[in-house]
């Protein structure tokens, strides 16, 4: 009888899908050096993103144990204050702390997101674990191990993305997230490949929530806590998976009652390419500003036109963006912005501010600065068009570019030239002259955060990459304990 008889009660063989991530998971051995590299850089531009989002009391409001007093004495640590969580809770909370701001790493496809969401079940398990081994003689995770874990889960995420649009489905791009987060953590807590693929088919069951708090109307603060959220529910599976809870093999494929039926209009998953090191080495990094990656090149190029626009902004009379197809999807809005969650995805917004004041901060889609008419009044001269070419470029898989443009033409009948460019400063084609500007935000975010001590300690262990990727997890998230 067919495997996807519903009247058979024959359990399948699993879906191949849950299969591969297992296989890739458990066997596969990470050999590239630019990847290890990669990957200690996201490291740290994540923590410098953590340390950013404690100054914001939004962000600083989800953290702590989910009911009051409900901490755990040795358990995970989070980063940037004195919570001892269980790893579940502690997952949610760095998850949140590397995303709020939405300036961690990106990866644009088919789908988005951004891999070093991760991080949150990633540092959290490792702590946790690390922890409870140094306390009854078991060897701890180094620095390194954690790395590896970081460009499995950059891998899956990534890899799935590249050809799956979960979002033209209307899910958010965080069911990646708990996918891969739900697959390492396994591993990490002890699972073999029975144990992933069970973990994976929960995950897969959970189906995946809905866009709606990333998009206008309904634009809100839900998408800096989603990913948490993610990390939270697959260490959940995780845990469960280890315990012995059972699975279903055609969570993916079951007619009527899977993934591929209920939410992916019946077809099943497509992969350009099979797992590796892809995605961490092509990884792109939000150094210069917390914008949505597709407006992350129309910034740099407002900011090139900022000294000759600022000083005549009432006489412009309109300002064309030319962007890529998900742009123009995403982040053209109009009208009303009501909250920094608008903002930070509105392209206009993002292009307005550094024309007006030659700069993009988080604290620039606060209601203080949004309040200031010149915002709307640019806003309501532009238009946003897609280029082609830029979404061809998009889609390259040898390119992966995010190219914007932007020009700028005034009452008189004088324009700017016309500013384009491909790839941003985080792109892989630009990492040396982006890494030295990373390391600079990681030093500038630990130092707005933590004791100056504690920076020295954290600046010495990160400059040597050796020291770095030898020194055991737990001590060197203790770093980064108040």
């Amino acid at each position: 009888m067919s495997q996807h008889d519903i009247r058979s009660a024959v359990r399948p063989d699993p879906d191949q899908p849950m299969v591969d991530i297992a296989n890739y998971v458990a066997d596969y051995t990470i050999d590239s050096k630019e990847a290890y590299d990669t990957a200690r850089y996201m490291l740290l531009d994540s923590l410098a993103c953590s340390m950013l989002a404690m100054k914001f009391p939004d962000c600083v409001k989800h953290l702590g144990p989910l009911v009051p007093g409900a901490t755990m004495a040795g358990g995970a640590r989070v980063p940037g204050t004195n919570f001892e969580l269980d790893p579940v809770q502690a997952a949610y909370n760095i998850g949140v702390q590397v995303r709020w701001l939405d300036f961690n790493d990106t990866w644009l496809a088919a789908e988005w997101g951004h891999p070093s969401d991760n991080l949150g079940a990633i540092l959290a398990v490792a702590d946790y674990l690390s922890r409870k081994a140094e306390r009854e003689g078991g060897t701890p995770l180094t620095v390194r191990d954690v790395l590896g874990y970081a460009i499995k889960a950059h891998e899956i995420q990534g890899c799935y993305a590249l050809k799956n649009s979960f979002n033209r489905v209307g899910m958010d791009h965080v069911i990646l997230v708990r996918l891969a987060s739900t697959a390492v953590a396994t591993q990490m807590l002890g699972g073999g490949k029975d144990e992933i693929i069970n973990a994976v088919s929960h995950s897969w069951i959970d189906n995946g929530v809905l866009r709606t708090y990333r998009h206008a109307p309904n634009t809100g603060p839900r998408k800096s806590w989603a990913a948490g959220d993610a990390c939270r529910r697959a260490v959940t599976h995780a845990l469960n998976a280890v315990k012995g809870c059972v699975g279903y093999p055609s969570a993916l494929s079951a007619k009527t009652w899977g993934f591929y039926d209920i939410a992916f209009n019946g077809k099943p998953f497509e992969f350009e390419r099979p797992f590796g090191s892809y995605v961490m080495e092509n990884v792109l990094f939000k150094i210069s500003f917390p914008a949505e990656f597709h407006a992350q090149t129309a910034v740099e190029c407002a900011m090139k036109l900022h000294a000759e626009v600022s000083a005549k902004l009432d006489k412009v009379a309109r300002i064309v963006i030319e962007t890529q197809e998900a742009g123009v999807r995403i982040i053209d809005k109009t009208g009303p912005l009501a909250n920094y969650a608008d903002r930070d995805h509105c392209i206009q917004y993002m292009v307005a501010v550094p024309l007006i004041f030659g700069r993009l901060t988080a604290s620039d889609y606060a209601d203080a600065v949004a309040a200031d008419p010149r915002i709307d009044a640019l806003r309501a001269k532009m238009e946003v068009k897609e280029n082609p070419q830029f979404t061809t470029d998009y889609f390259d898989p040898d390119k992966r570019y995010i190219g914007n443009s932007l020009q700028v033409f005034f009452t008189d009948g004088t324009a700017t030239e016309k500013v384009s460019i491909d790839y941003p400063i985080g792109h892989r084609k630009r990492r040396a002259e982006g890494i030295p500007v990373l390391l600079q935000k990681f030093e500038a975010a630990l130092a707005e955060h933590l004791p100056a001590n504690s920076v020295e300690r954290i600046l010495a262990a990160s400059r040597d990459t050796h020291t770095l990727d030898a020194m055991p997890i737990q001590d060197f998230i203790g770093l980064f304990s108040l």
